[in-house]
């Protein structure tokens, strides 16, 4: 659509095309600082966890709680509330129940904002219809009291009207909600990466500090029963 198009659409959509592009800019600006934060979130994820996993391995524990300490990724904080339990515990439940607890800072975060994609969809949606129903409520009052001569281009007129609501409205929540669900995905897969970045770094502490089951007993051999006499 041209730029004298687009004029012309906003002088026929009436007063309630103008919130309509304030919903739908605050939209996008969220949209673009979440995509942003989300992915540079999982590059940094990615990164350290590469830098970390050698170590965890080879139970180098301080040299990981240093990366750790140096980095600002999410999964950072994760390893250092369990590299932080380890110094004082040994038991995976303790040290699940740590790593736990920062999850419960970090999701949060991740999730900021990105619920407001929808209630803005709603609302642009909301809006549309409310003028379209403006639109034809005046649409009808000016009708009624016009020339038979002009009722044909009034009508015609009010009805472009109401449906340039309708179609703003509409284009408004599509777009915000498809972007929502994208965020939403975006954010699900970078929580369960962390989630199984927890769950590596257990199995690693487990199979580190796990003792091997001590032996059983050899059994004295018998003593060979008396021969009768």
């Amino acid at each position: 659509m041209s730029i004298s198009g687009i004029i012309k659409f906003f002088q026929d959509g009436g007063f309630f095309l103008y919130p309509l592009v304030i919903i739908f800019l605050v939209g996008v600006a969220i949209s673009v600082e979440r995509w942003i934060y989300l992915t540079v979130e999982t590059a940094r994820n990615r990164s350290l966890w590469d830098e970390v996993a050698p170590h965890l391995g080879a139970g180098n524990f301080k040299q990981a709680i240093t990366l750790a300490n140096n980095s600002q990724a999410q999964i950072g904080t994760v390893l250092k509330y369990g590299l932080a339990r380890l110094s004082t515990a040994r038991r995976r439940d303790d040290i699940q129940q740590a790593m736990e607890e920062s999850l419960l800072e970090i999701v949060p975060r991740l999730e900021k904002r990105t619920h407001y994609l929808s209630s803005l969809a709603n609302i642009g949606m909301l809006v549309g219809l409310l003028g379209t129903i403006i639109a034809l409520i005046h649409a009808f009052a000016t009708v009624s009291q016009a020339n038979p001569a002009e009722k044909a281009a009034l009508l015609a007129s009010a009805i472009s009207e109401a449906m340039n609501n309708t179609a703003s409205g509409l284009f408004v929540a599509i777009t915000l909600l498809s972007t929502h669900m994208f965020l939403e995905a975006k954010t699900t897969s970078l929580i369960d990466s962390l989630e199984i970045a927890v769950v590596k770094f257990l199995n690693s502490i487990t199979e580190r500090y796990s003792e091997p089951a001590p032996a059983a007993p050899a059994m004295a051999p018998r003593a060979p029963a008396p021969r009768p006499a």
